[in-house]
C-alpha cells in the first residue's frame, strides 16, 4: 500500500483539477478553443464504456501488433548483440550503424515501409521492431561487455568452450540488462503500433484516433490514448513479473521479491 498510494493519489488529484477545469472551462478559455474540445475525465470515462466494443475490436488488433513487433526485436536484438559480442570486427563495424540508424525518425520512414510492404501487418511488425530493436541491442551488449574478466578466465582454465562460456556466465550476467531494455522497448512499443497505423491501415487504436480526431470526437481519442497506455503498462508489469521469476538470484533482486 504504501508503494501504490502516492502515485494514486497525484493520479486522483490531477483528474479532479483536470475535471474542474473541463467544467469550468478554464482550459479551453486558456487556449482559444471551443469547450467542446476538451473534454473532461468524466466524458472520457463515458467514452469508455459507450465505446468498449469499438475499443476492444481495435484494441485487440493493435495488441496483436505489438505483441508480435516486439517479440521480433527481441529475437532480432539478442541475436545481433551476441554476435557484435563475440566478433570484434563484426562490432567495429556495425556498433556505428546501430546508432546513427536512430537519427533517422521511425514516421518518417514508415510509410515507405507501407509502399514497400503493403497495407497489412508486416509494415506495422517492421516499425514496431525497428522502434523496440535499439534499446533492446544495447543494453544487452552491454550486459554481455559487463561481466568480470576474472570468471571467463576461470572457465577457460577449467576447458570451458566459448559456447559455454557464453551461456553459463555471459548471458546470465547479461539477463538485468536485458530486462531493462525490454522494458524500455515494451512502453515505446506502442508508439511504433501507432505510427505504423498512422501510415497506413483500416483497424487498429492508431486508426481508431484518426477518424476520431476526424470527426472532432475527442473524448473517444482520449479513451485510444488510455487503452493504448494500458496496453503498455501491461506488457511493462509482465516483463517486471518475468524480471522478478527469472533474475532472483542476480545482485539486489533478493530484497524486492
Amino acid at each position: 500500500m504504501r508503494r501504490w498510494l502516492p502515485p494514486l493519489a497525484v493520479i486522483a488529484a490531477l483528474l479532479g483539477l483536470w475535471e474542474l477545469a473541463a467544467r469550468w472551462e478554464l482550459i479551453a478559455d486558456a487556449l482559444s478553443i471551443e469547450p467542446f474540445l476538451v473534454p473532461a475525465p468524466s466524458d472520457v470515462a463515458e467514452s469508455l464504456w459507450t465505446d468498449r466494443e469499438l475499443l476492444a475490436e481495435n484494441a485487440w488488433v493493435t495488441v496483436q501488433e505489438v505483441l508480435l513487433g516486439f517479440a521480433t526485436a527481441v529475437a532480432a536484438g539478442v541475436t545481433f548483440a551476441v554476435a557484435l559480442h563475440l566478433s570484434a570486427v563484426l562490432r567495429r563495424a556495425f556498433y556505428p550503424l546501430l546508432i546513427a540508424s536512430q537519427t533517422v525518425p521511425v514516421i518518417a520512414i514508415a510509410p515507405i515501409l507501407v509502399v514497400w510492404l503493403g497495407f497489412g501487418i508486416g509494415p506495422k511488425l517492421a516499425i514496431i521492431a525497428l522502434v523496440c530493436f535499439f534499446p533492446i541491442t544495447v543494453n544487452t551488449l552491454d550486459g554481455l561487455r559487463s561481466v568480470d574478466p576474472e570468471l571467463p578466465r576461470m572457465m577457460r582454465t577449467l576447458d570451458a568452450t566459448r559456447v559455454q562460456i557464453l551461456r553459463r556466465v555471459e548471458i546470465p550476467a547479461a539477463l538485468p540488462f536485458l530486462f531493462s531494455g525490454a522494458k524500455i522497448a515494451a512502453v515505446i512499443s506502442v508508439i511504433g503500433a501507432v505510427f505504423g497505423e498512422w501510415s497506413g491501415a483500416d483497424e487498429g487504436l492508431g486508426h481508431l484516433i484518426l477518424v476520431a480526431q476526424g470527426q472532432v470526437q475527442t473524448a473517444r481519442v482520449f479513451a485510444a490514448v488510455v487503452v493504448l497506455s494500458a496496453l503498455a503498462i501491461a506488457l511493462f508489469g509482465l516483463l517486471a513479473l518475468l524480471e522478478r521469476r527469472y533474475g532472483w538470484w542476480l545482485p539486489g533482486r533478493a530484497r524486492t521479491a
